[in-house]
């Protein structure tokens, strides 16, 4: 059974950091993408950053220079570290495993950045 689970999140005042953490399990971890999401109320989800199975990183442009993603394959973790938050990342953070045609999402977790 795959799992994908999230831990981290919290209330931060603004240029404050955090660091999510993302356990995956069920799967072979290391030949997987992983990628951070964020859903604000009323927005869409988007992409926050990736890390490829090779080490490809990839982060948009509202959070590169603040965030940076990381894996380790011996924990099966990837993480996102975020410093500089401003209120505007406020959001429900999502894990997300790819490979191929396999594609699992973690059930988020909230991140709040007050002004």
């Amino acid at each position: 059974q795959v799992q994908i689970v999230e831990s981290g999140g919290g209330l931060v005042q603004s240029g404050g950091s955090l660091r999510l953490s993302c356990a995956a399990s069920g799967i072979i971890f290391r030949l997987y993408g992983m990628g951070w999401y964020r859903q604000a109320p009323g927005k869409q989800r988007e992409l926050v950053a990736s890390i490829s199975s090779g080490g490809i990183l990839n982060y948009a442009g509202s959070v590169k220079g603040r965030f940076t993603i990381s894996r380790d394959n011996a924990k099966n973790t990837v993480y996102l570290q975020m410093n500089s938050l401003k209120s505007e990342d406020t959001a429900v953070y999502y894990c997300n495993a790819n490979y191929v045609n396999q594609n699992y999402w973690g059930q988020g977790t909230q991140v709040t950045v007050s002004a």
